[in-house]
């Protein structure tokens, strides 16, 4: 395929003859400059850059740098050394010889201006229409979706440490903003020095258990002091409205119960089955994004990403869609935001391949509905007789829709039909009469009860769900979705090429920014792949795996001397 790059300033010539001449064979960075020439203008980030003032960096170099820091995984320093010292980059920047550079810190700025305006998507947007402009994207392809876990950059507390440094935090905010105010107020004294001096996770707390339930609700009585001195009429306004105090408030609801004792208020400590689910409890003061989740017995605090890339046999697989959520959002609330952005970018596909945490009967009947085929794997029925493998199970049962009644195997028939609500979604409950299924002689093939109830799903999703789990167990549908098994080789290159499974930032928007300079550089070290012959690698196996064990060695024949 014959490239040619974007029209864009000249490359200085004494820089294309030193890094020619360094790089005979050329390199990442400058076939970078050479195929798709100039990735971002400064104009696609005008709205986050001020017209007055002096003059600044280019906002489209400093796009570029970012996504080269990841692309060979530099922190900020080594990234803006490589600006001021490393021909390649100068090349790939258009920048001389004796370019000085900017300082490292100006990295973070670009960052922190590409979250507050919004324009986080727009790295990887302009990088996906340059590679469809030069033919490595085409709507109507095939598409596969995966996620996996991120660590959040703060340490793991439990409750007792997470309750104290959150106390410590808001006491640290209000020593810096208002330092006369909290002295003067008299809440906090000597003690509390000793306390929340120092951070928790290097606090000597109480061993035994009840010294530490004594402790917690010591530090939960000090939290509502600090609280209540804070909301007085006499307390300064803009005080309640620090991000700390906003966050003890929210913690101490979620952590602790107050109420009228024998000696007035009284503070106990909340149970762990009166805490509130993971999706909205609290794991750090630094950083109020990060959730816990848990998943086949890994408990983490922190983030997912999801990776959708291109995987059709004739083009290079490219990342197209990355999201970030906390840990406890369900991968199936995803879908849509997926197809969405694809839609925007203009590569929607024709079929997207997900696992079976993406797939429910609504989400695939909407997915086609929309003109695209979602494959994925569907869950078993939940009665008890289709996980046993005996019995009468749902498939076994007439469901007369129209009529709105059901008739067993046996051939009775259903008495009451209604409509009721689980986990938000409509279903149709189908009870048989009492009488009936007393005197059956099969009862218990069918039910341990008194009698037997269907729960259904609206009638399109019941009988998609029917179709689908039949047809998922054939050998055709299983080779179509073997092509899913692929995009873990697209999370493996993140995690250890790039280092996604630990967060470089705190909170979920530096987090997601992150996530897609981690797109955009597995994507330019896919086109320099594709570019230069560079196969894609194959499932590696280990030597051990490739003995031949049931076939056993041949010994040697002996030789006989003469």
């Amino acid at each position: 395929m014959s490239l040619h790059p974007l029209p864009a300033p000249e490359i200085p010539e004494t820089t294309a003859r030193v890094a020619r001449a360094a790089f005979p064979k050329g390199c990442l960075a400058m076939r970078v400059r050479d195929e798709l020439g100039v990735l971002f203008q400064d104009a696609d980030f005008a709205a986050a850059f001020p017209t007055r003032g002096g003059p600044g960096l280019a906002p489209g170099m400093l796009a570029v740098v970012s996504v080269m820091q990841f692309a060979e995984r530099l922190t900020d320093r080594q990234a803006a050394d490589a600006v001021r010292g490393r021909i390649d980059w100068k090349y790939l920047m258009g920048l001389e010889l004796g370019d000085e550079g900017f300082h490292f810190s100006v990295l973070s700025g670009f960052r922190t201006r590409l979250v507050e305006h919004s324009h986080e998507q727009v790295i990887l947007d302009r990088l996906l229409a340059r590679l469809s402009e030069l033919g490595f994207l085409r709507t109507g392809g095939r598409v596969r979706t995966d996620a996996t876990h991120v660590l959040a950059l703060v340490r793991d507390l439990n409750r007792l440490e997470f309750c104290t440094e959150t106390l410590r935090c808001t006491l640290e905010a209000l020593a810096v903003a208002a330092p006369h105010w909290l002295c003067a107020v008299g809440v906090a004294d000597a003690s509390w020095q000793e306390r929340y001096g120092q951070r928790a996770d290097s606090y000597r707390l109480p061993k035994g258990e009840p010294e530490r339930g004594t402790f917690a609700v010591q530090v939960g009585t000090d939290g509502y002091a600090l609280l209540e001195t804070v909301h007085r009429p006499d307390a300064p306004q803009w005080l309640r409205e620090l991000p700390a105090v906003q966050v003890l408030r929210q913690a101490w609801i979620q952590q602790y119960h107050r109420g009228e004792g024998e000696q007035g208020q009284e503070v106990r400590w909340r149970e762990g089955k009166d805490l509130p689910p993971g999706r909205d409890r609290l794991v750090s003061p630094h950083d109020v994004d990060a959730r816990c989740s848990v998943k086949r017995g890994m408990i983490w605090d922190g983030y997912k990403v999801h990776y959708s890339e291109t995987c059709d046999d004739d083009l290079p697989h490219l990342v197209v869609n990355v999201a970030t959520t906390h840990a406890a959002v369900d991968d199936s609330r995803l879908v849509g935001t997926v197809h969405d952005n694809l839609e925007r970018r203009e590569v929607k596909p024709g079929e997207h391949l997900v696992d079976g945490g993406y797939t429910s009967a609504a989400i695939i009947l909407t997915a086609r509905a929309q003109g695209i085929d979602l494959v994925g794997p569907l869950p078993p029925a939940s009665d008890r007789q289709t996980r046993a493998g005996e019995g009468f199970a749902l498939t076994d049962f007439q469901i007369h829709w129209e009529e709105q009644y059901a008739v067993c195997p046996k051939g009775a028939k259903s008495r009451y039909w209604g409509s009721t609500r689980m986990d938000g979604h409509p279903r149709t409950v189908d009870i048989f009469p009492e009488w009936d299924c007393r005197n059956c002689k099969v009862r218990t093939s069918c039910t341990s009860g008194f009698t037997r109830r269907l729960t259904l799903h609206p009638r399109d999703e019941h009988e998609f769900l029917q179709h689908q789990r039949a047809e998922q167990g054939t050998d055709a549908w299983k080779q179509r979705f073997h092509k899913r098994a692929g995009i873990e080789g697209t999370i493996s290159q993140a995690v250890r090429g790039i280092g996604i499974r630990h967060s470089r930032y705190r909170g979920r928007a530096k987090t997601t920014l992150a996530h897609i300079f981690s797109a955009a550089a597995i994507n330019l070290h896919r086109i320099d792949a594709h570019l230069t012959g560079h196969p894609a690698g194959t499932t590696r196996r280990t030597h051990f795996a490739d003995l031949d064990l049931d076939t056993p060695p041949r010994r040697k024949p002996r030789r006989h001397r003469p």
